[in-house]
């Protein structure tokens, strides 16, 4: 399987600018992971960090969920890994495969796009409890880009570490 990764437009208006670099970033991880097997993404490959690539793709699927259904749709949903609101469990991939984790991530992402899709505009807002306050959907999607951005690094380095393939 080939990922492939939308291309950000150079010109545009800001919501597809978002929304396409939000896409790239979503891409840029799945490609990390292609061509591993379940015993690889779940390698910690970094000591002595724990990290992997597995662990990521469940802790993207808890921040999409959380940040597109529970704070802008205010959907009353638990996070999938942890009962008691836990964001590290998500980290902990040591009994998960590929099939599970990518999984529950392609689900949450095809659901933020919908939330994304149907709102009336970057300004729509939600409550975000952890801060106590409103939040846009603007500034949830940047948030989102930086979060994907910044564990697309770190995936560059798992990877790397795995096998020896750089690049994205």
């Amino acid at each position: 399987m080939t990922t492939e990764r939308p291309a950000p437009p150079l010109t545009g208006g800001e919501r597809e600018m978002l929304r396409t670099f939000l896409d790239f970033h979503r891409a840029t991880l799945a490609m990390k992971c292609e061509g591993l097997s379940d015993e690889d993404l779940r390698r910690a490959s970094s000591p002595p960090s724990t990290l992997t690539l597995l662990g990521l793709v469940r802790h993207m699927a808890e921040v999409e969920r959380t940040w597109f259904r529970r704070v802008i749709d205010a959907e009353d949903v638990p996070l999938v890994w942890s009962a008691e609101g836990d964001y590290q469990a998500a980290y902990d991939a040591s009994s998960s495969t590929r099939a599970e984790a990518f999984a529950v991530w392609e689900a949450e992402v095809a659901r933020s796009r919908k939330i994304e899709e149907a709102a009336e505009s970057l300004d729509v807002t939600g409550h975000q409890p952890r801060w106590g306050e409103d939040v846009s959907l603007r500034l949830v999607m940047l948030h989102m880009i930086h979060e994907y951005a910044r564990h697309n690094g770190h995936a560059d380095f798992l990877r790397e570490a795995i096998d020896g393939v750089t690049g994205a």
